[in-house]
């Protein structure tokens, strides 16, 4: 058989474990209601402090305008951005518990690549609860400001979500993948977390950040996983989503080569506790 002819079944059968995999964690997420009333009961909370605090900023005007975002676009904006942010699972707090108590062994045995099954793993525990989170979100900000009547903004939301949880993974996995090495990862993951929350733009726009620190943001990837996809949701603009979604398409790149890298070296000088 020629390579062609190898390589279609191989991508046919990855593509049915991947799937696999994302069924299972669908299930599981949906099976977990206490911890699901919890995240929403917290991201209501943490909404609802926003909106006063911006309310009392816009001095509750909403024709107002700060950095080109009206009360209503920076609501909603942080809807998104909150929503992406607790979309992600702790995979940072898996990977070094796996290596702690031995299951790495028995992932890297199975037929499947081990950051693969995460990454499938990933995808579908975020897009349950992205889908969750907007909707819980809703709750807070339609009766503050709005229907969220971003026509166009509707598209570049979704169609930048997919690169942006990617993004959001390659990150986590870079620290993740530390663990073969140092197995506490826990003040690596801290320090991930602050600069999403700061720099990506979570709690801020990047547009209402100095001028210089915008520059900085710009050369880094923390903006492509949280800030494009809010700022494409709440700013339609064409030609600034096929630019965001470049920008993300790079990062991807660039951060899928070093996780590849990582997990290769890592693989090699693992020495598994008790396994």
């Amino acid at each position: 058989m020629s390579g062609g002819g190898r390589l279609l079944p191989r991508l046919a059968a990855g593509r049915r474990k991947a799937a696999a995999v994302a069924r299972i964690t669908i299930r599981q997420q949906l099976a977990y209601r206490a911890d699901f009333a919890l995240r929403c009961s917290f991201l209501l909370l943490i909404l609802f402090v926003f909106v006063q605090l911006w309310t009392a900023a816009y001095e509750g005007d909403r024709e107002a305008v700060i950095g080109g975002f009206t009360i209503k676009q920076i609501v909603w904006y942080l809807v998104f951005t909150e929503a992406l942010t607790m979309a992600g699972s702790p995979l940072a707090a898996k990977v070094e518990e796996e290596v702690k108590n031995g299951d790495i062994a028995v992932r890297l045995l199975r037929p499947m690549s081990y950051v693969g099954y995460h990454y499938s793993s990933y995808l579908a525990e975020a897009a349950v609860r992205f889908v969750l989170h907007l909707a819980v979100g809703s709750l807070i900000a339609w009766p503050s400001v709005g229907a969220p009547d971003f026509g166009f903004g509707w598209l570049g939301l979704f169609s930048l979500s997919f690169g942006a949880i990617t993004v959001a993974f390659l990150l986590n996995a870079a620290i993740a993948l530390c663990a073969f090495w140092v197995e506490e990862t826990s003040g690596l993951q801290f320090v991930l977390q602050k600069l999403q929350f700061t720099i990506g733009g979570m709690l801020l726009p990047v547009d209402l950040m100095p001028e210089w620190l915008q520059r900085v943001c710009a050369w880094l990837p923390f903006q492509a996983s949280l800030y494009l996809p809010a700022k494409a949701a709440v700013h339609p603009d064409g030609s600034s989503l096929l630019a965001s979604a470049a920008i993300q398409a790079a990062w991807i790149a660039a951060l899928g080569a070093l996780v590849a890298y990582q997990y290769r070296r890592g693989a090699r000088k693992l020495h598994v506790n008790g396994g």
